[in-house]
């Protein structure tokens, strides 16, 4: 584990290298999600109307989807891929587990 990790779990402190495009890519989508957030805030201290502040959680949700099925799928493209060509077989025990968090 690293100097600077937070938990005591042998697994919790891994890292991915991501290339510079993927990283910008998932940056992006999170700061648009940021951005929809700050102005649902806004719209509530406006006291803007109900059925308008709901369409903007829905693209703001929407968002963050978008951000974890993009992120998803580069996990199993590189992560999981890799994990099972070096006969890793747990991996994909631990890719069923996320999918079922992320499909609540």
């Amino acid at each position: 584990m690293g100097e600077n990790c937070c938990c005591q779990e042998k697994d919790c402190c891994r890292t991915k290298e991501r290339s510079p495009e993927e990283y910008r890519k998932l940056y992006n989508r999170l700061s648009r999600v940021e951005g929809q957030i700050r102005g649902l805030k806004g719209m509530l201290e406006k006291n803007a109307y109900c059925p308008d502040i709901l369409a903007q959680s829905a693209a703001a949700a929407a968002a963050l989807n978008a951000f974890s099925r993009e992120l998803l799928a580069s996990h199993i493209r590189s992560c999981v891929v890799e994990d099972i060509r070096a006969g890793k077989d747990e991996t994909v025990e631990e890719l069923l587990l996320t999918l079922q968090k992320f499909m609540k």
